[in-house]
């Protein structure tokens, strides 16, 4: 699918030989070819052969395919080529569920015009295109800030996801250390859970991080692209450090989160340790327990002859008693120190 914006009253429209574009009413005027007004952002999803042969044709450029997109050398994603600068960064799709889908974005600037080429749909890209086709949306002279505006919705995205990440943390958190439920082994079940839960965030909090390093890698190469080659504006130098400081501020806080993480694992396998320990040790105290009794039962159990006891009329009640005491004073004993 390839999609066009052009700029008409202060503010992106759809190009009118998109095919996505509204359909024109009965009486209305024809609007302006594409070829009469410039095309300032080419949107390229998932795009067909001819698509992408358009976009070159029009630019003078080659667009990348999508297994160059994938390159993960720094070469591969940020260079110039025929005029333009070539950008990609690994951006996040289906973040509202719990296993993000990682996808390449490549951003395409030569001159005043944006080209994006892309395989997946996330809810950035939708959410910034249905802001800037609004009546009052923001004016965008350039190619450039249509890209900053992208990349800043991109962000705003991740700061949501994080922190929507950084409250089932404490959810977690929560559990972990405030669990009330009474049976050991379903708190062990419970615990073993968690730890899923949490090797599941943290999956999750290593492609944030991942994303927004290429991000602020891309953005770092624009900033110094911008200040070898030419003037900037001003709005677009604030949109540019205001970007950095974003991803880096987000990166953090993602490593703090991380860093959470691997501290409510630490806490919940040695939770589940001390469970473990204390079923060994009840088990350790019975056998110690039950282990007296047993050696006066196999005395008494011996073949000898010469037994005085075995001829008392009391031996039985008498051995029976030995085997109680000797059971209770070691459990007494135990209790006493708080081995129990």
């Amino acid at each position: 699918m390839l999609r066009m914006y052009v700029r008409e009253a202060e503010r992106l429209t759809l190009s009118p030989l998109d095919p996505a574009a509204p359909a024109q009413h009965a009486g209305e005027e024809a609007a302006a070819p594409a070829a009469q007004t410039a095309v300032l952002w080419y949107d390229l999803i998932n795009p067909a052969l001819q698509e992408v042969r358009h976009v070159e044709r029009d630019l003078g450029i080659t667009v990348p395919t999508r297994d160059e997109m994938e390159e993960i050398e720094l070469s591969a994603r940020l260079y110039q080529e025929d005029g333009a600068e070539f950008m990609t960064v690994t951006a996040l799709s289906k973040l509202d569920g719990d296993v993000p889908m990682k996808t390449p974005v490549t951003f395409i600037l030569k001159g005043a015009t944006l080209v994006t080429v892309r395989y997946a749909d996330p809810k950035p890209f939708a959410l910034f295109a249905a802001r800037a086709l609004r009546a009052n949306g923001h004016s965008y002279a350039a190619g450039e800030e249509v890209m900053l505006g992208i990349l800043e919705s991109v962000v705003d995205r991740m700061a949501d996801v994080l922190e929507r990440i950084g409250n089932e943390i404490d959810m977690i958190s929560h559990e972990v250390f405030r669990s009330k439920t009474g049976s050991s082994t379903k708190k062990t079940k419970n615990l073993q859970l968690l730890i899923e839960q949490l090797g599941q965030k943290g999956d999750f909090l290593s492609s944030v991080r991942e994303s927004l390093v290429s991000i602020s890698r891309m953005v770092a190469y624009h900033a110094a692209v911008e200040t070898s080659g030419r003037k900037v504006a001003k709005e677009v130098r604030q949109m540019v450090k205001l970007l950095q400081r974003d991803t880096v501020s987000l990166g953090d806080h993602a490593t703090f989160l991380s860093g959470k993480i691997n501290f409510l694992l630490d806490a919940t396998l040695g939770l589940i340790n001390l469970e473990q320990n204390q079923i060994i040790k009840i088990f350790t105290v019975a056998s110690v327990v039950f282990l007296p009794p047993t050696m006066i039962a196999s005395i008494y159990g011996m073949n000898f002859q010469m037994m005085p006891e075995l001829n008392w009329s009391f031996g039985y009640p008498w051995a029976i008693m030995v085997m109680l005491l000797s059971a209770v004073g070691p459990f007494y004993y135990f209790k006493r120190r708080g081995w129990l």
